[in-house]
């Protein structure tokens, strides 16, 4: 075993930290629309967040979902 314990946990927590992105943001980015910056986010984790955080694309999954919410709440203070 090369390296010392403080490295293999230091290496471990931020593994963890990334798959957990992965599953979190990198979605939210597909989910927005957002295909280009979901892929390069596996090489460039920080184009995730941006796609994460821009609006989403006009018929997207993720505006789709959001406008039902909307009509849906809507609908619960009008009745």
């Amino acid at each position: 075993m090369d390296g010392s314990w403080l490295e293999w946990t230091l290496g471990i927590f931020l593994f963890s930290i990334y798959i957990t992105a992965i599953f979190t943001v990198c979605l939210l980015t597909f989910q927005k629309g957002r295909w280009l910056l979901g892929i390069l986010g596996i090489f460039f984790p920080v184009l995730w967040l941006i796609g994460a955080i821009l609006p989403a694309r006009q018929g997207s999954r993720y505006e789709i979902e959001q406008q039902m919410d909307y009509q849906r709440q809507a609908q619960q203070y009008t009745s």
